[in-house]
């Protein structure tokens, strides 16, 4: 079973984040509405589009979400 993209993003979760993506990764976690059980790109995408506002960039999530399929392939 693959598990969903915020699964994944949970593991770059940190105290002091030191890049953008752990920043992302807390800030998803604060934010409840996220959906968290999704694996869709495009529902992500559209949901990060309207309320991802701790979002610098939808560059970090395209990164994370290219280490997310990445590391799905490895499996």
């Amino acid at each position: 079973m693959r598990k969903s993209f915020y699964h994944f993003l949970l593991k770059f979760r940190h105290p002091a984040p030191k890049d953008a993506i752990s920043r992302f990764a807390n800030d998803a976690y604060l934010d409840h509405s996220f959906p968290k059980h999704s694996d869709d790109y495009y529902e992500i995408t559209a949901y990060l589009e309207l309320n991802g506002h701790y979002l610098e960039s939808m560059s970090i999530f395209d990164e994370a979400w290219q280490q997310y399929v990445s590391s799905e392939n490895n499996i």
